[in-house]
């Protein structure tokens, strides 16, 4: 087992046309705002990824997106980390096509085959909300759902072509309200985007401000779930935020993975180093497979979940050993003479930012180990 080697089989297998176009392109150029990492992503096939092939995608499966996420936060952590979130919006639509009435999959195979990027407008964000809870108001008119609302940061801001909202709205029975989910054509009338993002850091996830004031959205492009909060759309959630820690694990994995790719190819550096180098970032990657292969066994409960969460706390705890060290045997001169191993090395810190934050959940993970239900913080 060569260094990356199943990690760019597989991506070669899925999207062949993608990491050839990576390696053509400057480390720096793909980090940078206006990236064409994303662009790359959206030719080669990428946003049908998770899309069942029935349904005109490539059928990976948790396993396989895993993978390809760490090959490609090994040439550019920004778009590893963008489409992480587009991928989380696809198997959010992907879980809700098990709930619905087919309307879902018709949407589903219109954004496999054509390519569509999807942003996530979801509540991930926010601490103590499920990735379906409401983070924007919606208003029922005879002519569709008006939505009002902001999300920031976004990522893959300047080049969706969808922006994925959960939305809270009145049953059509009357009897009470439910969640929904509505896909907003990005062109829609009172959608904008504005800067947020000023660190140079992962620039080219293309992580803005998304404003919705006034937004129509037609009927047909509203998933109604019939279910309210604390119902069954609770698995889905649940779900949700298990491909989230699987997949951003991955793509940080990836930044991590550059540097060490760097120390393994220096035949400067002692043997041992380099081995204890890789043995460690395998291990790592290892846990996280082990997540992905309960997915893909179809274990989305609670304790997947709590698994899921300690595997991405672990890798954070990894990396934060993993990077300095790589930093350090790449020596000053690489430091000093380029931006890269100092730019991946801070993006690869990245992970331990990402919602539910470990010093949240250390009550919840309290009361879960003391047999109660995990909740997120």
């Amino acid at each position: 087992m060569r260094f990356l080697e199943r990690e760019r089989t597989t991506l070669a297998k899925l999207l062949p046309d993608l990491d050839p176009a990576l390696r053509e392109i400057p480390l720096l150029d793909l980090e940078r705002p206006g990236s064409p990492g994303i662009r790359h992503f959206r030719d080669s096939g990428g946003p049908g990824l998770l899309v069942p092939e029935s349904h005109q995608g490539r059928g990976a499966t948790a396993l396989d997106a895993l993978r390809v996420q760490r090959a490609i936060g090994s040439r550019s952590p920004s778009l590893a980390v963008a489409t992480t979130m587009h991928h989380f919006s696809m198997a959010t639509l992907v879980g809700l096509g098990g709930l619905g009435d087919g309307l879902e999959w018709t949407l589903i195979e219109g954004v496999a085959a054509g390519d569509r990027i999807v942003a996530s407008g979801f509540a991930e964000g926010r601490s103590g909300a499920g990735v379906l809870d409401p983070s924007m108001t919606a208003t029922v008119t005879p002519d569709g759902i008006r939505i009002n609302g902001v999300k920031r940061p976004c990522s893959l801001a300047r080049s969706m072509d969808v922006l994925t909202a959960g939305l809270v709205i009145p049953r059509e029975d009357g009897q009470g309200d439910e969640l929904a989910v509505a896909l907003v054509p990005a062109d829609s009338e009172g959608l904008s985007v504005s800067g947020f993002w000023s660190s140079t850091f992962l620039a080219g996830a293309e992580s803005e401000q998304v404003t919705l004031t006034d937004v129509l959205v037609p009927p047909e492009l509203v998933l109604r779930t019939a279910t309210t909060s604390g119902e069954r759309l609770d698995e889905l959630q649940t779900a949700g935020l298990v491909w989230f820690q699987v997949l951003m694990t991955g793509s940080y994995l990836g930044a991590a993975s550059a540097l060490v790719e760097r120390v393994l190819l220096n035949e400067r550096v002692p043997d041992h180093e380099r081995v204890r180098l890789f043995v460690e970032t395998e291990a790592a990657m290892a846990t996280a497979e082990g997540v992905a292969r309960r997915v893909d066994a179809g274990e989305l409960d609670e304790s997947a979940l709590a698994q899921a969460l300690c595997v991405r706390y672990g890798v954070q705890d990894a990396l934060a050993r993993i990077v300095p060290r790589a930093v350090e045997l790449l020596g000053g001169l690489n430091f000093m003479t380029s931006d890269e191993v100092g730019h991946l090395a801070a993006s690869a810190n990245g992970l331990s930012l990402h919602p539910p934050s470990r010093s949240r959940m250390t009550a919840p993970f309290g009361a879960y180990l003391a047999d109660g239900p995990l909740a997120i913080a």
